[in-house]
């Protein structure tokens, strides 16, 4: 396992990187998730947006986006005029040529994650490595497979 010079925090093994989202960056703004972690098949930020600011009207060339809101309430504003307002869990789809700015409506910060994407969904293709019999199992089936 390595660190990346940019991000120390960040666990890098073969095949994964894992980090935290103070790992990432400090404050507001964007924490760049793609780069700290090297994904390279999409697009994905975390933004911290304090509590009455807003980001101001974008849209995209090409890049649909997936937003997640993981805390606090934000809402979304889209250019037809129509406003959409999301706890944590919240999720929303937007079209890369769709208007739309996010407010943060709650007391606290707001954090939420944007992965942006374009060319389409890949399929079905998770497999179960060669002696695994599933992939989901109970956490009392790992302890007890753990233990022998």
């Amino acid at each position: 396992m390595e660190a990346s010079k940019d991000y120390p925090a960040v666990t890098r093994g073969e095949g994964y990187a894992v980090a935290h989202l103070e790992d990432l960056g400090e404050g507001p703004g964007f924490r760049k998730v793609r780069k700290g972690l090297g994904v390279t098949a999409f697009g994905v930020n975390a933004i911290v947006l304090p509590a009455g600011l807003e980001t101001g009207f974008h849209y995209h060339d090409v890049q649909e986006e997936l937003y997640f809101v993981h805390r606090g309430v934000i809402e979304m504003e889209f250019g037809d005029g129509s406003a959409q307002r999301l706890g944590a869990g919240g999720m929303a789809r937007v079209d890369a040529a769709t208007v739309r700015k996010i407010r943060n409506v709650g007391e606290e910060d707001a954090v939420y994650l944007c992965v942006g994407g374009k060319d389409g969904y890949v399929g079905r293709d998770g497999r179960v490595p060669e002696g695994e019999e599933q992939r989901v199992k109970a956490l009392h089936d790992l302890s007890s497979e753990q233990a022998k």
